[in-house]
Protein backbone atom coordinates (compact mmCIF):
# COMPACT_ATOMS: atom_id res chain seq x y z
CA UNK A 1 0.00 0.00 0.00
CA UNK A 2 2.70 2.96 0.82
CA UNK A 3 4.47 1.94 -2.39
CA UNK A 4 1.63 3.12 -4.01
CA UNK A 5 1.23 6.68 -2.05
CA UNK A 6 3.02 8.66 -4.32
CA UNK A 7 0.95 7.56 -7.52
CA UNK A 8 -2.27 8.80 -5.45
CA UNK A 9 -0.50 11.69 -4.45
CA UNK A 10 0.20 12.60 -8.16
CA UNK A 11 -3.09 11.74 -8.87
CA UNK A 12 -4.54 14.18 -6.20
CA UNK A 13 -2.54 16.98 -7.26
CA UNK A 14 -3.16 16.84 -10.86
CA UNK A 15 -7.05 16.98 -9.97
CA UNK A 16 -6.14 20.26 -7.59
CA UNK A 17 -3.29 21.70 -11.00
CA UNK A 18 -7.08 21.39 -12.69
CA UNK A 19 -9.04 23.04 -9.90
CA UNK A 20 -6.89 25.78 -10.03
CA UNK A 21 -7.15 26.34 -13.69
CA UNK A 22 -10.67 26.56 -13.29
CA UNK A 23 -10.58 28.80 -10.27
CA UNK A 24 -12.00 26.28 -7.09
CA UNK A 25 -8.34 26.68 -5.94
CA UNK A 26 -5.72 29.64 -5.74
CA UNK A 27 -3.11 26.91 -5.29
CA UNK A 28 -2.60 23.18 -6.01
CA UNK A 29 -1.42 22.61 -2.51
CA UNK A 30 -5.28 23.78 -1.09
CA UNK A 31 -5.90 20.14 -1.81
CA UNK A 32 -4.09 18.94 1.64
CA UNK A 33 -5.95 21.05 3.49
CA UNK A 34 -9.69 19.33 2.55
CA UNK A 35 -10.31 15.65 3.18
CA UNK A 36 -10.98 13.38 0.67
CA UNK A 37 -14.79 13.91 0.64
CA UNK A 38 -14.48 17.85 0.32
CA UNK A 39 -12.08 17.20 -2.08
CA UNK A 40 -14.30 15.09 -4.33
CA UNK A 41 -17.23 17.30 -3.97
CA UNK A 42 -15.10 20.29 -4.99
CA UNK A 43 -14.10 18.53 -7.99
CA UNK A 44 -17.62 17.79 -8.48
CA UNK A 45 -19.53 21.21 -7.73
CA UNK A 46 -16.31 23.36 -9.36
CA UNK A 47 -16.45 25.01 -5.90
CA UNK A 48 -14.24 25.18 -2.60
CA UNK A 49 -14.62 26.10 0.88
CA UNK A 50 -11.94 29.40 0.68
CA UNK A 51 -13.03 30.14 4.07
CA UNK A 52 -12.35 26.38 5.34
CA UNK A 53 -9.27 26.03 3.26
CA UNK A 54 -7.94 29.42 5.14
CA UNK A 55 -8.75 28.10 8.66
CA UNK A 56 -6.94 25.00 8.23
CA UNK A 57 -3.82 26.55 6.74
CA UNK A 58 -3.52 28.90 9.73
CA UNK A 59 -4.14 26.30 12.52
CA UNK A 60 -1.75 23.78 10.60
CA UNK A 61 0.89 26.75 10.96
CA UNK A 62 -0.40 26.90 14.38
CA UNK A 63 0.24 23.69 14.93
CA UNK A 64 3.69 23.90 13.17
CA UNK A 65 5.19 26.26 15.87
CA UNK A 66 4.39 23.54 18.97
CA UNK A 67 6.95 21.77 20.67
CA UNK A 68 5.50 17.91 21.07
CA UNK A 69 6.08 16.92 24.59
CA UNK A 70 8.70 14.11 25.40
CA UNK A 71 5.97 11.74 27.29
CA UNK A 72 2.48 12.08 27.76
CA UNK A 73 0.52 9.57 29.32
CA UNK A 74 -3.13 7.81 28.87
CA UNK A 75 -4.28 10.20 31.01
CA UNK A 76 -3.03 13.17 28.86
CA UNK A 77 -1.09 13.85 31.69
CA UNK A 78 2.58 15.49 30.16
CA UNK A 79 5.61 14.56 31.82
CA UNK A 80 8.65 16.74 31.67
CA UNK A 81 12.03 15.60 32.36
CA UNK A 82 15.96 15.79 31.41
CA UNK A 83 18.32 13.20 30.48
CA UNK A 84 20.55 12.80 33.47
CA UNK A 85 23.12 10.27 32.46
CA UNK A 86 26.75 9.62 33.25
CA UNK A 87 27.54 7.84 30.43
CA UNK A 88 27.78 10.44 27.63
CA UNK A 89 30.56 11.95 26.36
CA UNK A 90 31.34 16.05 26.86
CA UNK A 91 29.12 17.92 24.32
CA UNK A 92 26.65 14.95 23.26
CA UNK A 93 22.54 14.62 22.94
CA UNK A 94 21.88 12.22 25.37
CA UNK A 95 18.84 10.24 23.65
CA UNK A 96 17.24 6.77 24.04
CA UNK A 97 19.08 4.12 22.75
CA UNK A 98 15.91 2.10 20.42
CA UNK A 99 17.86 0.64 17.96
CA UNK A 100 21.55 -0.65 18.22
CA UNK A 101 24.77 0.60 16.45
CA UNK A 102 27.46 3.22 15.60
CA UNK A 103 27.69 5.46 12.38
CA UNK A 104 29.02 8.62 11.48
CA UNK A 105 27.84 10.80 8.45
CA UNK A 106 26.19 13.90 7.70
CA UNK A 107 23.18 14.81 9.18
CA UNK A 108 20.35 15.93 7.03
CA UNK A 109 18.06 17.85 9.11
CA UNK A 110 14.21 17.24 7.56
CA UNK A 111 11.15 19.01 8.77
CA UNK A 112 8.41 18.24 5.82
CA UNK A 113 9.33 15.33 4.16
CA UNK A 114 7.86 17.00 1.11
CA UNK A 115 11.26 19.08 1.24
CA UNK A 116 13.57 15.99 2.18
CA UNK A 117 16.65 15.71 0.57
CA UNK A 118 18.10 12.43 1.69
CA UNK A 119 21.29 10.74 0.10
CA UNK A 120 22.30 7.33 0.85
CA UNK A 121 24.20 6.95 3.92
CA UNK A 122 23.08 10.27 5.28
CA UNK A 123 21.67 10.72 8.72
CA UNK A 124 17.82 11.99 9.28
CA UNK A 125 17.63 14.32 12.09
CA UNK A 126 13.68 15.29 12.57
CA UNK A 127 11.25 15.64 15.36
CA UNK A 128 9.55 12.73 14.63
CA UNK A 129 8.34 10.02 12.27
CA UNK A 130 4.99 8.11 10.85
CA UNK A 131 4.58 5.43 8.07
CA UNK A 132 4.73 7.89 5.59
CA UNK A 133 8.43 8.26 6.39
CA UNK A 134 8.98 4.72 5.78
CA UNK A 135 10.34 5.03 1.68
CA UNK A 136 13.48 7.25 3.22
CA UNK A 137 14.32 4.53 5.36
CA UNK A 138 15.92 2.77 2.50
CA UNK A 139 18.43 5.38 2.10
CA UNK A 140 19.51 6.67 5.69
CA UNK A 141 22.19 5.42 7.44
CA UNK A 142 20.75 6.21 10.97
CA UNK A 143 18.19 7.69 13.10
CA UNK A 144 17.73 11.10 15.32
CA UNK A 145 14.35 12.24 16.39
CA UNK A 146 13.44 14.54 19.12
CA UNK A 147 10.20 12.40 20.16
CA UNK A 148 9.75 8.22 20.44
CA UNK A 149 10.08 5.59 22.51
CA UNK A 150 11.01 1.93 21.77
CA UNK A 151 7.97 1.28 20.16
CA UNK A 152 7.08 4.04 18.45
CA UNK A 153 7.45 4.01 14.15
CA UNK A 154 11.16 5.28 13.72
CA UNK A 155 12.04 2.85 16.61
CA UNK A 156 10.25 -0.22 15.09
CA UNK A 157 11.76 0.70 11.51
CA UNK A 158 14.95 1.18 12.17
CA UNK A 159 15.20 -2.20 14.29
CA UNK A 160 13.71 -3.74 11.18
CA UNK A 161 16.10 -1.98 8.51
CA UNK A 162 19.49 -2.67 11.02
CA UNK A 163 19.85 1.44 11.38
CA UNK A 164 21.43 2.79 14.65
CA UNK A 165 18.82 4.48 16.28
CA UNK A 166 18.29 7.26 19.22
CA UNK A 167 15.12 8.87 19.82
CA UNK A 168 14.32 11.27 22.70
CA UNK A 169 16.64 14.10 21.76
CA UNK A 170 15.41 17.27 22.93
CA UNK A 171 15.84 20.20 20.32
CA UNK A 172 18.04 17.97 18.08
CA UNK A 173 16.37 18.93 14.91
CA UNK A 174 17.75 22.65 16.43
CA UNK A 175 20.88 21.82 17.74
CA UNK A 176 22.24 19.58 14.93
CA UNK A 177 22.62 21.79 11.93
CA UNK A 178 21.52 20.49 8.57
CA UNK A 179 25.20 19.10 6.74
CA UNK A 180 27.02 18.47 9.91
CA UNK A 181 28.68 15.90 10.64
CA UNK A 182 27.56 13.80 13.45
CA UNK A 183 28.27 10.27 14.94
CA UNK A 184 24.74 8.53 15.99
CA UNK A 185 25.38 5.60 18.88
CA UNK A 186 22.43 3.59 19.09
CA UNK A 187 23.93 1.49 21.52
CA UNK A 188 24.40 3.83 24.50
CA UNK A 189 22.30 6.57 23.02
CA UNK A 190 23.45 9.53 22.39
CA UNK A 191 24.50 12.17 19.47
CA UNK A 192 28.08 13.46 19.34
CA UNK A 193 28.33 16.52 17.00
CA UNK A 194 31.49 16.21 15.06
CA UNK A 195 32.03 19.57 13.50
Amino acid sequence: MISRYFQYKKALLAEADRMVASGVLEAPQDCYFLRFEELHEAARTGAADADLIRQRKEEFAAHQKLTPQRVLTSDGETVSGRHHREDVPEGALPGLPVSTGTVEGRARVVLDLAEADVAAGDILVTAYTDPSWSPVFVRIAGLVTEVGGLMTHGAVVAREYGLPAVVGVPEATRRIRDGQRIRLDGTLGHVELLD
